[in-house]
């Protein structure tokens, strides 16, 4: 592991029992590091005390919000010692906000935390001698602000007026977003002009406690090289009152808007999309490019809100593949097949899947698209298809995985094993569940390295490629 090593940080507290501490009880604490989330984590009297807002090596008064099990969670109520990392947040609705965790610490500072919350999570989850570990230094942008392609503003109402923007922190508060600092502002400017014409044509937003109201959530995501945007109108029900109207003003107002989707979501759920998406004006989908390779967006497929860092994050990941020009890679949670497409001119053959339909759909005229011949694309579960084309005689020597933040499904860990691949790239958004899975796959496996991408800047959100390797004898 480069830098200095250091006593694990999590296993020496788990010995002592902690202090009794009580909701409003006020104490002077010191900060000793960032949690997976973003907030200050220090130690009353062995009890764990997360403070929101507090930084590395600062000293505050905290004053206790939530009393659980084993932690607490806490405020802050005065700063006796700033950290000299310490920085004022550009974004006006920071605090309320809660989509950023991170923008009071200067980003020079907040790369080196996101590998100290990789190492953290490797030292609660796995049995590996963490400080033995290949842990580099986090990958950064050049300019960290307005690189999200994409929002999905949940829709309310308030005064006659409609809102569009997202739940503020631990509340079910909705915090209306006009401008953010890591948000396109093609997104921004789009949601605007949307939110503006329902609101002139008398459309009725979705209101969760009475279960009533047509319209939940605008998405918009744009091709950051191509400039199109694509406008997803998550609604209840089918019909849209004065839908032609709604969508000559989108036309006429908005002309880089390419492609307008309806997606119907009548469900009791905090679920963003529905089952049923159709095309009301436009394209179905929107073009991308990623260094030389272009892909076509339809509304539910997954693609990185971060094209720059993608880039980056997906050179790191071919060069954890190293192939050779001869090996068959299986590209497990494929979405629009990205990943395997960056690595095929060096592949023999690609395998992909994914549950979405519409993705592999979108795999597969990627895959046309670019003259690539020796991808296959199906959907299903990896844990399904693999056992499948292995009972086939079809083995993959390399296995690439993007899983979602809940980690690897188990019966796929099983699978990986019985398989056997002589080596796994493991891309990962979440740095817990990676490490109980590098802790599961630990038995067959040596972790090579872990390179952490920042692909979220002012968040806590931190990205991994990790090389796990065969070991010998199995």
């Amino acid at each position: 592991m480069n830098g200095k090593a250091r006593k694990p940080f999590y296993k020496k507290e788990e010995k002592n029992q902690p202090v009794v501490v009580e909701l409003g009880q006020t104490f002077p604490l010191t900060i000793k590091r960032l949690g997976i989330n973003g907030e200050g984590v220090g130690y009353f009297k062995r009890r764990v005390v997360f403070v929101p807002g507090a930084l590395p090596g600062e000293e505050v008064v905290a004053e206790v919000t939530k009393v659980h099990p084993k932690f607490a969670e806490a405020k802050i109520k005065k700063i006796r010692k700033a950290s000299e990392h310490r920085v004022k947040p550009v974004c006006p609705v920071y605090e309320e906000c809660g989509g950023c965790q991170l923008q009071h610490l200067h980003y020079s500072q907040q790369l080196k935390e996101k590998r100290d919350i990789v190492i953290q999570s490797l030292e609660r989850h796995t049995k590996l001698a963490v400080d033995k570990l290949d842990i580099r230094e986090t990958i950064g942008m050049d300019n960290p602000w307005g690189y999200r392609n994409k929002s999905q503003f949940q829709v309310g109402e308030r005064g006659g007026k409609i809102l569009a923007g997202l739940y503020g922190m631990n509340s079910h508060k909705l915090i209306n977003i006009e401008q953010c600092a890591v948000q396109h502002p093609a997104t921004l400017k789009a949601t605007e002009v949307v939110k503006g014409i329902l609101q002139k044509h008398g459309i009725t937003v979705y209101n969760e406690k009475r279960g009533k109201g047509l319209v939940r959530t605008i998405v918009a995501r744009t091709g950051i090289t191509s400039g199109e945007v694509q406008i997803v109108l998550v609604t209840t029900k089918r019909e849209l009152p004065n839908k032609e109207e709604i969508l000559a003003e989108i036309k006429e107002t908005l002309p880089e808007v390419v492609s307008v989707v309806q997606n119907i979501n009548g469900e009791k759920t905090s679920l963003i999309f529905g089952e049923s998406t159709e095309t009301l004006q436009g394209n179905d989908f929107i073009q991308e490019t990623l260094g030389d390779l272009q892909f076509e967006l339809s509304a539910r497929t997954f693609f990185q809100l971060n094209p720059e860092q993608t880039v980056k994050l997906y050179n790191e990941a071919k060069k954890a593949a190293a192939l050779t020009g001869t090996e068959k890679v299986l590209d497990a949670y494929c979405g629009v097949g990205t990943i395997g497409l960056w690595l095929a001119d060096q592949a023999g053959e690609i395998r992909g899947m994914d549950i979405i339909p519409e993705s592999i759909e979108d795999s597969k005229k990627n895959a046309k698209r670019h003259g690539i011949t020796h991808a296959k694309y199906v959907p299903g579960k990896a844990e399904e298809v693999l056992p499948k084309w292995v009972k086939k005689g079809w083995k993959p020597d390399v296995i690439i995985v993007d899983p979602p933040r809940t980690g690897l499904d188990n019966a796929l860990l099983q699978t990986i094993q019985q398989v056997q691949p002589a080596k796994i790239v493991y891309i990962s958004c979440n740095p817990s569940t990676l490490a109980k899975d590098i802790d599961a796959l630990s038995k067959k496996y040596k972790l090579s390295y872990i390179q952490p991408v920042d692909m979220f800047p002012h968040t806590s959100h931190v990205e991994c490629i990790s090389q796990l390797i065969l070991k010998e004898g199995n």
